[in-house]
C-alpha cells in the first residue's frame, strides 16, 4: 500500500479529520481516514462517483444533524 499516491482534498488544508483517497492498479480506488491509515476500504470508480453525487445533491444531510 505504501506505493499508494495518498491525496486529500484541497479544503481540508491543515486539518487532523481528514479523508485520503488513492488510485491503485487495479482500478480501484482506496480510502483512508487519517484518524486511522491502516483501515483502508476499496470501492470502484462508479461507486464512488455516485456516493460523490449523493453527498453533493444533499441526500446524506440528515445524518450530520
Amino acid at each position: 500500500m505504501s506505493a499508494l499516491n495518498w491525496q486529500k482534498s484541497s479544503y481540508s488544508s491543515e486539518s487532523v479529520n481528514c479523508i485520503y483517497l488513492a488510485a491503485a492498479r487495479d482500478g480501484s480506488i482506496k480510502i483512508r481516514e487519517s484518524d486511522d491509515p491502516d483501515t483502508i476500504i476499496t470501492t470502484t470508480p462508479d461507486k464512488l462517483h455516485a456516493f460523490l453525487c449523493g453527498v453533493k445533491a444533499g441526500e446524506f444531510d440528515h445524518l450530520t444533524k
